[in-house]
């Protein structure tokens, strides 16, 4: 873990501030912060079952890509008034479609329908186009999760037919590069 430590210094982290949100790196100490998002059963209901084990592998998995200084990765997202762990988001390689990058975030109950995620999408849509040559930035839900639906539609993404990953039916969001890129 010291090398990641060390690594994390010397690398210039994510750093993108909201008027009421930061997205940025996480702290190799902020790990349980992001396990504690995925013991609330309302909070993972639509996400795929993974063991605490798992969750701490994509933890230093993330911590792994700072120190490589990828594009892609997960991020924690803080709020700036009292810098309150508010949840996380991704942007990665999706691996139905070799080509396109895939949004996903979890929040924490507290902060649903805020405007938050819908906000936290359009900016990581942005940051997706800037900093990748992605054509295509797509994202999933499961069919019962109508508010995360909602949240893609807002941030721009068009609603595509549905997608099929593992046997589950899943609805499919799609955005296209902008062409004056």
């Amino acid at each position: 873990m010291a090398s990641i430590q060390k690594a994390y210094i010397w690398r210039m982290p994510v750093f993108i501030q909201s008027p009421r949100f930061v997205i940025r790196d996480f702290k190799p100490e902020e790990q349980p912060l992001f396990l504690e998002l995925f013991d609330d059963e309302l909070v993972t209901q639509h996400l795929p079952r993974r063991t605490r084990k798992e969750n701490i592998e994509i933890f230093r998995t993330a911590l792994q890509d700072y120190a490589e200084g990828k594009a892609l990765g997960r991020w924690g997202i803080f709020n700036n008034s009292d810098g309150d762990f508010i949840g996380n988001c991704l942007l990665r390689n999706f691996y139905d479609e070799p080509g396109k990058i895939e949004l996903g975030y979890v929040l924490r109950q507290k902060y649903w329908g805020r405007g938050i995620a819908s906000e936290m999408a359009q900016i990581m849509i942005t940051y997706g186009f800037v900093h990748t040559d992605t054509a295509e930035i797509v994202a999933v839900t499961t069919l019962g999760n109508i508010a995360s639906q909602k949240v893609l539609q807002k941030a721009g993404m068009i609603r595509r037919e549905n997608l099929n990953r593992s046997g589950e039916e899943l609805a499919y969001f799609s955005i296209s590069a902008p062409l004056t890129r």
